[in-house]
């Protein structure tokens, strides 16, 4: 369901406009009669795992530690 409000409602009642989003509802907020916002709730993602299987390559030696000097340039003492 999708309620229409003007600006002025929308800055008064705004925390009773987010409890209806909050609940599921889309609020449209208007000025002089143009939609000019949308209050929506966040979109619920599922993790898509394992959707790149088979494209990435981690090395045999990805745990290995690193040369002495490449090391050392990391830890900013070179």
């Amino acid at each position: 369901m999708t309620t229409s409000v003007g600006v002025h409602e929308a800055k008064t009642h705004l925390s009773r406009l987010l409890e209806r989003v909050a609940a599921g509802e889309e609020v449209e907020i208007t000025n002089r009669g143009k939609v000019v916002a949308r209050l929506v709730g966040p979109t619920r993602r599922t993790p898509n795992f394992g959707f790149d299987r088979g494209n990435v390559w981690i090395a045999d030696d990805f745990d290995d530690d690193l040369p002495e000097d490449l090391q050392r340039a990391f830890e900013g003492e070179e």
